[in-house]
């Protein structure tokens, strides 16, 4: 496996962790935040700096970037509800945005994957 796609593996496995718990635990706004300071911080210092000619995998780390700091306004948002049901509806929020994040990992997963056919 290179090592690009260790560290997009490494990213996606974080991603389901933290999607999981947001979804099945009693999870507060300052773990959400302090969790996705880590994973922009990972995101930041490891996968950032990668080398990739390739324009799909480019858009795709563009587009991590924006879902991530989306996901940072999603957290906020969440730690503003004054209300059960809003908050439910914020953590629904940030798991499908989770989702979409793995689903972007999980592309570059399958571009590196058929290179190295």
């Amino acid at each position: 496996m290179s090592l690009n796609r260790q560290k997009y593996q490494d990213l996606a496995t974080l991603l389901k962790e933290l999607r999981l718990d947001a979804t099945s635990t009693q999870i507060d706004a300052p773990q959400l935040r302090q969790r996705l300071a880590s994973l922009q911080q990972m995101f930041q210092q490891q996968i950032i700096p990668l080398a990739d000619e390739d324009s799909r995998v480019l858009s795709y780390r563009t587009e991590i970037s924006k879902q991530l700091r989306l996901l940072e306004i999603d957290i906020m948002f969440f730690q503003g509800a004054r209300q059960l049901a809003t908050a439910k509806t914020r953590l629904e929020t940030i798991g499908d945005r989770l989702s979409t994040l793995i689903g972007y990992c999980d592309a570059i997963l399958q571009q590196e994957y058929q290179e190295e056919k």
